[in-house]
């Protein structure tokens, strides 16, 4: 794969998931605007991770039967309808609805974009690097979704925040998808996989049945459970301590800003630890990171913290994702990336719900300990991975 293949991938991934980034910012606001409930912006939210968690597995089997362009289409299509419908109809049932169609076709497009990188690698020193590319994409559109939304909805209306701004955010959101399709519908497709003869219909349970799969999904999901924690977290503690509204999105900005650098310098560690060397001793630094950082006494010491924390964490995904590859059967990498993804958005639907409850008994920075303890915990199933035997496809 030759670097502007991969960056075009990149720039792709970047459009398509930036739709929803930009949504997941306005619709919520618009509904405030219209006057509903923060209990009805919270089932908005919800819906942006539950398609995501339904439609994982389809579309990691359509991505393997089918290889990159099917569901990428697919993806678009449901992208552009999704914002092009709270552009045309901004109430609040066609915004749910619009939330539901985006964050399956985010999930969608995400899931075939990284099987199909990992199936171009010529090795796996170039997975590797791959990987650690396409990763920036999401962590990119994090910032250019919500910042074009934001800018349009300030200033395109006759007023800030009036509503021919909101539906000049839609409509440019349901253009970018378009942009993704634009760059990529003449792509070459991947190797595919030899079919296999299955006595009987596969099951996502197969699997979920292999020692090394069941190590990836944990070490997964201790880096997103670290991730939504310090999410939820991070506004509640700047908030007992009285600091302002900018300092806490400096932190915030930090963590994001460390998990995108770091990935663009995996490529350097690639080349002298193995990834279950690299997982396992960023999953003990969060641990630890997570344990000091209720005793940081300012924002510049919790900044510092959250900035070391976003760095460990942003280290973890690429290597998974390149580890996958080898622990699924060719035939089925798109159906392991859809399981990776499914565990996520799982979790980053239930957390934030647990962490509140736990919250309420344990305090904040009671929050960190736990979570802290878990990684600890958790981080010993890591070096059963050394284990994983190395294939190309």
């Amino acid at each position: 794969m030759t670097g502007r293949q991969l960056l075009r991938l990149v720039l792709a991934q970047v459009c398509v998931h930036s739709a929803m980034t930009g949504a997941r910012l306005a619709a919520p606001l618009l509904a405030l605007k219209l006057g509903h409930s923060a209990a009805a912006v919270g089932v908005l939210l919800a819906c942006y991770a539950l398609s995501a968690v339904f439609l994982a597995l389809p579309a990691g089997r359509l991505a393997d039967r089918h290889g990159l362009h099917r569901p990428l289409a697919i993806a678009v299509a449901a992208a552009v309808l999704g914002a092009g419908m709270a552009a045309l109809w901004p109430v609040f049932w066609v915004l749910c609805a619009s939330a539901l169609l985006l964050g399956a076709a985010a999930n969608t497009a995400q899931i075939a974009l990284q099987r199909h990188v990992g199936r171009s690698a010529a090795d796996v020193a170039e997975r590797k690097l791959a990987f650690s590319w396409i990763a920036i994409a999401p962590a990119t559109a994090n910032f250019v979704g919500p910042l074009a939304a934001g800018l349009l909805i300030d200033h395109a209306g006759p007023q800030p925040g009036d509503l021919l701004g909101y539906r000049a955010a839609f409509g440019l959101l349901a253009l970018l998808p378009l942009v993704c399709w634009a760059l990529l519908r003449r792509a070459p497709e991947a190797l595919q996989a030899a079919p296999v003869q299955a006595p009987a219909r596969q099951s996502v349970w197969d699997l979920l049945g292999q020692d090394a799969m069941r190590r990836l999904l944990i070490a997964n999901w201790l880096q997103s459970a670290a991730w939504d924690a310090h999410t939820f977290v991070l506004p509640l503690l700047g908030h007992e301590r009285g600091l302002e509204a900018s300092a806490i999105g400096a932190m915030m900005g930090a963590f994001a800003l460390a998990a995108a650098l770091v990935r663009m310098a995996l490529p350097l560690l690639a080349r002298r630890f193995a990834e279950w060397q690299v997982i396992y001793a960023t999953t003990l630094m969060a641990g630890a990171v997570l344990l000091a950082y209720p005793w940081m006494p300012g924002a510049l010491g919790m900044g510092a913290c959250s900035a070391i924390l976003g760095a460990t964490l942003g280290a973890v995904q690429p290597m998974v994702l390149s580890l996958l590859h080898d622990a699924a059967p060719p035939a089925r990498q798109g159906e392991a990336m859809a399981l990776r993804s499914l565990t996520m958005n799982s979790s980053s639907f239930a957390l934030p719900m647990l962490f509140g409850s736990i919250g309420a008994v344990t305090g904040t920075a009671g929050l960190f300990f736990l979570v802290a303890a878990v990684l600890g915990l958790g981080a010993r199933t890591v070096p059963g991975l050394a284990r994983l035997p190395r294939r190309l496809q």
